[in-house]
C-alpha cells in the first residue's frame, strides 16, 4: 500500500471543541452531576458562547452543536434548556444552575456554570483536529461514490478496537479528539482494501489519500470471443484456495477486485464453466469465459 499524507495544516473553518482522547470518540457523555451546583441569585442573564483549539487562540468557526442543560444538582438527567448551531452563540437564561455543552464532531467540551446576573461570556476548549480521506489507483483518484472509510480507535494489541465511524464519504470532513486512528478504506464492495494509522493533531486538517491496488472487471460469459453476453448467467469470484470473494448474476456484472489471481465460475442453464484470470493494478477490462458446447 502507497499512502499519500499531506502536512497537516491549521483549521480555518472548523466549528467544534474538544476535550475527549481517542478512546472517547463516540458520542459525547454527560459530565458528572456529582459536585454541589453553586448558589443563585436574582437576574436576568445573557450567556455569550464561543469555542477554539485547545492549545491555541484559534476560535472554531463551523462544525459546532451548543446545547445548555439545567442543572438539577443530582443524578438525575439534566433537561436540555436550549441549543445552537452558531459558532459563537448567545443565551438567554433565568437565573439557576447549568451545563454547559459543546460537540464538535466525535469531540466535544462543557462546563458547570451559574448564572446570576448581567452578561457571561464562557469560551471552551477542545482538543480536536479532522481527517480529511481521499482514495487513488495508480495515481488516479477513484470516484468518490466508488470508496467508503471506517475509522477506529485502536486498543491495546488490536487496530480495530473501536469502530467511531463507519461508512464515511471520501473528502468528508471527520473531526476527532486529538489521537492516533486506524483507517480502512474499500474500495468497491469486494475485496479492493487498503489499511493505514493516521494522527489527528488539535486544530489541525490531516488529509490522506490511499492509494488501492486493484482493477475493475467486468465479467462475461460468450460463445466466441468478443460475442455477444449471455443474460442470465451467476457468476462467483474465488480465490485460488476456493473463498469466495463475489457473486453476481447477470449478462456482464461489473467487480472490483485486489490485485491478485482468482477462478471465475460461469453457471448459465444448468452448465459450469470455469477459467482463471489475473487482477493488475489500474488495468480495467473485460473477464470472457467461452461458453465451449
Amino acid at each position: 500500500m502507497t499512502l499519500f499524507v499531506k502536512h497537516p495544516f491549521p483549521i480555518l473553518c472548523l466549528l467544534g471543541l474538544v476535550v475527549a482522547n481517542p478512546a472517547s470518540a463516540q458520542s459525547p457523555a454527560m459530565p458528572s452531576l456529582s459536585q454541589s451546583p453553586p448558589p443563585i441569585s436574582i437576574g436576568q442573564v445573557t450567556l455569550n458562547a464561543g469555542a477554539n483549539f485547545a492549545g491555541s487562540n484559534e476560535p472554531i468557526r463551523s462544525g459546532l452543536v451548543w446545547r445548555i442543560y439545567e442543572d438539577r444538582g443530582d443524578a438525575s438527567q439534566p433537561n436540555i434548556v436550549a441549543r445552537s448551531t452558531s459558532p459563537m452563540p448567545s443565551f438567554t437564561l433565568s437565573p439557576g444552575n447549568y451545563i454547559i455543552h459543546v460537540a464538535y464532531g466525535f469531540a466535544s467540551a462543557s462546563k458547570r456554570i451559574s448564572v446570576q446576573r448581567g452578561n457571561l461570556n464562557e469560551r471552551l476548549a477542545i482538543n480536536a483536529g479532522a481527517l480529511q480521506l481521499k482514495g487513488a489507483v495508480g495515481g488516479n483518484p477513484i470516484a468518490v461514490n466508488r470508496l467508503s472509510f471506517s475509522v477506529y480507535v485502536p486498543e491495546a494489541q488490536n487496530s480495530e478496537g473501536r469502530l467511531v465511524i463507519a461508512d464515511a464519504k471520501a473528502n468528508d470532513m471527520i473531526r476527532l479528539p486529538e489521537g492516533t486512528y486506524h483507517v480502512v478504506s474499500t474500495y468497491g464492495d469486494a475485496n479492493a482494501i487498503m489499511r493505514s494509522d493516521l494522527k489527528v493533531e488539535s486544530g489541525r486538517v490531516t488529509e490522506a489519500t490511499l492509494n488501492h491496488r486493484a482493477a475493475t472487471v467486468t465479467l462475461k460469459l460468450v460463445g466466441s470471443a468478443g460475442g455477444e453476453a449471455f443474460a442470465g448467467t451467476a457468476f462467483s469470484v474465488l480465490t485460488p484456495g476456493g473463498d469466495v470473494i463475489r457473486e453476481a448474476i447477470g449478462a456482464f456484472p461489473s467487480v472490483t477486485l485486489a490485485e491478485g489471481e482468482y477462478v471465475l465460475i460461469a453457471r448459465h442453464e444448468g452448465k459450469v464453466y470455469t477459467r482463471e484470470f489475473k487482477i493488475e493494478s489500474g488495468l480495467d477490462r473485460d473477464i470472457e469465459i467461452i461458453a465451449t458446447p
